[in-house]
């Protein structure tokens, strides 16, 4: 085994210490692989276990450098024993592709870390890591994922600059042997520490821009693989007693809802899921067809008849966790529903389906009529007119009864006028006779709704629900089931409510003649458990809420209001730089007005001060050149007060003069060397006493001949002009 040295064969001290570290980096990538498969809860029991050990055991064996491999002859047999489990896994035991695929490569990784290692199985247990993430991607939406993913591509970097540096140290015609130290671990284990990381950095950073900027298509992929969530199956059109009791047990998270508007302490909502209305005795189901709904111009679903909208409009954002589902939960009396779905149904009950095959139920926005909260009343409400006839036919059908139920619905009822008092009375007797309890019978009763009102007298909500619902139909009122999700817990984190499994509800609605369908709760609500959550619960819902809306349902959509947003906020900084600027400017120009207006009414004053005020910061800002000009001025008329500064300006006002008539001194040339090269003899000659007077005064201080100068210059320019 590479990792662990070997007596007899011993290797160069860094190439071993290369393979140590690459194995521990190899080690631990594959650790981050099988943690994001584990992390989606969708692994079996029996794979986490075995792997988890077979990864521990490894592990011991390289902290103690103990050399254990499996013979090479078992590879060969192992695998052909692999591939034909593979075929049987998927047929009988996983009987899902995907499950069996990764049950594959687990076994192929268990195999091969405890065999002999070759350069080219570094690079085989890397691709099956990458295939133990690629399928938790698969299987999972959560935010965990990134996290884990995380340490695998911190893994991955490793592994592949090891990988080169041993591949450019088996390369090397020159090698140097390093002692094998504590020391060089070390340095190596530090300067991978602290490239690595910059490397990760760097790649997640370009790949954030891409992921963002690059143009959004959706599209089923690898998803067609992945089993949908269980929690979904107590919303389809068919639903059996006691399946609701099942979902509330669990605090799986199903939905957020971010209403517009809306706060902490608004009322508690239901979201409705599917309204059944035929009853077999133990089970609920639906067997209306469906309607398809029309789009409007802007791309909303109108999901409800042509009705007249009576009432406030509540607008809301959905945003739902991955269910087996194609029902799309909404407030009670939707309108309509906007999403990046082609084809959109809903039926008599008020259920709104997705019939998309290529796009899952995700994130929908929707608008539905803001349900009114009245206490209910025991007497109001006079039944007028009669159903329409469909209303009958479907929702006053029962099936054979327990003629005790019949009685005792008479019984609560008896003397009450009205439907509404009746439907107010049933309802009061289930709140205030019976239990609220998760605990479902062991075995389900032949007659589970007899068992529930004679005998147990508790159960869950559709108990109630079903209860009530049969009793007003065997007194003549039409009623139905409606199953959804009740309430849920305001994040002020994220300004979205939390929608649990528990959160899962059942109630009724009852038809009455000229209103049309109300809603009813017999369930007792101060029994239905309510546990909040802690600080830390809401900001990891914050978290999630976040990268299930804008990293795993990212798409065209959100781009455009991130385009949106961002150009809102450029035109935000523009206008203030605007402002910034402008807001001097418009001070000065105010203050000329200002002056200009005190002109011209006379006042003469502030202007005199103003320009006076504007000659001694002129005067003041050019005193230094004022006084130079006033210094060079003395030096020419009083030359033997500083003869070698005099000397210098005389020069240089020769040289100008020499230089209109063609005889340009050089900036390299001396004094000397520029008189001789005058063509003319008479001006060379006068040049060159200048020059030489010049040169005295210059570099002698001689004031007797710095007071020459002007008359010589006088003499020069008159042979040269």
């Amino acid at each position: 085994m590479l990792p662990a040295p070997d007596k007899t064969h011993s290797a160069p001290a860094a190439v071993t210490r290369l393979d140590r570290s690459l194995f521990v980096c190899v080690y631990l990538m594959l650790i981050a692989g099988f943690g994001t498969v584990a992390a989606t809860g969708q692994l079996d029991r029996v794979s986490v276990v075995s792997v988890t050990a077979a990864l521990l055991w490894r592990g011991y064996l390289l902290l103690t450098r103990t050399t254990v491999t499996l013979d090479e002859r078992w590879n060969t047999r192992l695998a052909l024993s692999f591939a034909l489990f593979y075929f049987v896994d998927i047929l009988f035991l996983s009987r899902n592709f995907l499950t069996a695929t990764v049950h594959l490569v687990l076994l192929g990784m268990i195999v091969k870390i405890l065999s002999p290692l070759r350069d080219r199985d570094y690079v085989l247990l890397s691709l099956l890591s990458f295939a133990m993430v690629l399928a938790a991607s698969v299987l999972t939406v959560d935010s965990s994922f990134f996290v884990t993913f995380s340490l695998f591509l911190l893994m991955t970097v490793g592994t592949f600059v090891l990988l080169q540096m041993q591949r450019a140290a088996s390369a090397a015609t020159n090698r140097v042997t390093l002692p094998d130290s504590p020391a060089n671990e070390r340095k190596l284990a530090f300067s991978l520490g602290v490239t690595v990381p910059a490397i990760l950095l760097l790649i997640l950073s370009a790949a954030v821009g891409i992921f963002f900027v690059l143009p959004r298509v959706s599209a089923g992929y690898a998803g067609a693989f992945s089993s949908g969530n269980d929690i979904s199956t107590g919303f389809s059109n068919e639903v059996r007693l006691g399946r609701i009791g099942e979902i509330q047990q669990s605090d799986a998270t199903v939905m957020h809802v971010q209403i517009e508007g809306g706060t902490f302490g608004l009322p508690e909502f239901k979201w409705r899921g599917v309204a059944l209305g035929y009853f077999d005795g133990t089970t609920w189901s639906n067997h209306g067809s469906q309607i398809l709904a029309r789009q409007a111009a802007d791309g909303r679903y109108v999901v409800a008849p042509a009705t007249a909208i009576r009432g406030n409009i509540l607008r809301y954002r959905v945003l739902l966790e991955p269910l087996s589902s194609n029902v799309f939960f909404l407030a009670e009396q939707p309108l309509t529903l906007r999403g990046n779905y082609s084809m959109v149904t809903f039926d008599a009950g008020g259920a709104v389906y997705n019939l998309d095959r290529e796009h899952s139920i995700t994130v929908y926005d929707a608008e539905s009529l803001e349900p009114q909260f009245h206490p209910p009343s025991s007497s109001e409400g006079i039944d007028a007119g009669s159903y329409p006839p469909e209303i009958p036919r479907v929702y006053l059908q029962l099936p054979e009864v327990d003629p005790r139920v019949v009685s005792l619905a008479h019984e609560i009822t008896t003397g009450l006028a009205s439907d509404h008092a009746k439907a107010f009375a049933l309802e009061k007797h289930l709140r205030t006779h019976y239990g609220y309890t998760l605990q479902l019978p062991a075995k389900m009763p032949q007659d589970p709704l007899a068992n529930f009102l004679f005998e147990r007298k508790q159960g869950h909500c559709e108990y109630f629900a079903s209860a009530m619902a049969v009793m007003l139909r065997s007194i003549g009122i039409p009623s139905r089931v409606v199953n959804g999700f009740r309430g849920g817990e305001f994040n002020d984190l994220s300004g979205k409510y939390l929608i649990r499994a528990r959160d899962a509800h059942s109630w009724v609605e009852a038809y009455f003649a000229g209103e049309g369908w109300i809603s009813f709760d017999p369930t007792p609500a101060a029994s239905i458990p309510g546990v909040g959550a802690s600080r830390f619960a809401l900001y990891m819902d914050a978290m999630t809420s976040f990268w299930r809306e804008w990293i795993v349902n990212y798409d065209f959509a959100h781009q455009r209001s991130l385009g949106e947003n961002g150009a809102r906020t450029a035109r935000i900084w523009i206008s203030r730089l605007r402002r910034s600027i402008t807001k001097p400017y418009a001070h000065v120009l105010h203050a000329a007005h200002s002056i200009q207006g005190s002109a011209s009414r006379g006042v003469g004053t502030e202007l005199r001060v103003a320009i006076g005020l504007v000659g001694f910061l002129l005067l003041l800002a050019n005193v230094r050149r004022l006084q130079s000009c006033i210094q060079q001025s003395s030096w020419k008329h009083s030359p033997s007060k500083a003869p070698r500064q005099s000397a210098s300006l005389w020069y240089e006002r020769m040289t100008k003069t020499l230089s209109r008539r063609g005889w340009s001194k050089a900036p390299g040339q001396t004094p000397s060397e520029f008189t001789e090269e005058i063509p003319d003899s008479v001006v060379r000659k006068s040049v060159a006493n200048f020059t030489h007077h010049y040169e005295r005064a210059r570099f002698s201080g001689s004031a007797e001949d710095a007071k020459l100068l002007p008359e010589l210059y006088e003499a020069v320019a008159s042979i040269s002009g």
